[in-house]
């Protein structure tokens, strides 16, 4: 028979034993990273919650929760990403003005909704060029903050365009949140004149 201090041995084995197999079961988890930022993008961050400017809304890792994975394409698979535009290649052109946007704000005032109005003229009496949409912020908040308020007021301007028939196919918005002032003093009047909208157009 065996003794006492035997039976708790084989037990303590069996135990670890147990414990082993089901450690080895377990599945290895990893978190993929959102990737990083590649230019324009059509996503509405939440305000306060900033997101890297440029990255698409199917890009953006979820709170809380892990982002996707980048997946290679399957073999014999014959898609391309399409081309994105080249912002070198578009200029600025004197029919198409800028809008500006009240601070941390990025809907249309009517003010500058007649100047959209008018810039929607020029861009369908003209279907053979592409139109950039550059979203600007003042210098105040940080950068994250006003890539992603850059971003807002980009689309924002865009939806507007394309409500008065604009085809979205022409359209493309990039923001640079602070990084592009036209203006560099601090004063109020200044940073009125930073938080924009800016036209780029590009004969296609």
């Amino acid at each position: 028979m065996l003794s006492r201090c035997a039976h708790v041995t084989i037990a303590s084995l069996l135990v670890f034993g147990v414990l082993l197999a089901g450690c080895a079961k377990r599945p290895a988890t990893t978190q993929a990273a959102a990737p990083a930022p590649t230019g324009a993008a059509a996503t509405t961050p939440s305000p306060g919650g900033s997101t890297p400017s440029g990255a698409p809304p199917s890009m953006m890792a979820p709170p809380g929760g892990t982002g996707p994975s980048m997946a290679a394409p399957a073999p014999g698979s014959t898609a391309a990403p399409a081309a994105r535009p080249v912002p070198s290649e578009f200029a600025a052109n004197e029919n198409l003005r800028d809008v500006f946007f009240d601070f941390d704000k990025y809907d249309i005032r009517p003010t500058d909704a007649k100047a959209l109005d008018a810039n929607a003229g020029w861009l369908k009496s003209n279907p053979n060029h592409l139109v950039l949409i550059e979203g600007h912020c003042d210098e105040r908040g940080t950068n994250e903050y006003n890539l992603a308020l850059g971003e807002r007021r980009a689309k924002s301007t865009m939806n507007y365009l394309v409500s008065q028939g604009v085809q979205a196919s022409r359209i493309t918005i990039i923001s640079y949140g602070e990084e592009r002032p036209t203006c560099t003093q601090k004063t109020e009047e200044c940073w009125a004149k930073n938080r924009r909208a800016h036209f780029l157009v590009k004969a296609r």
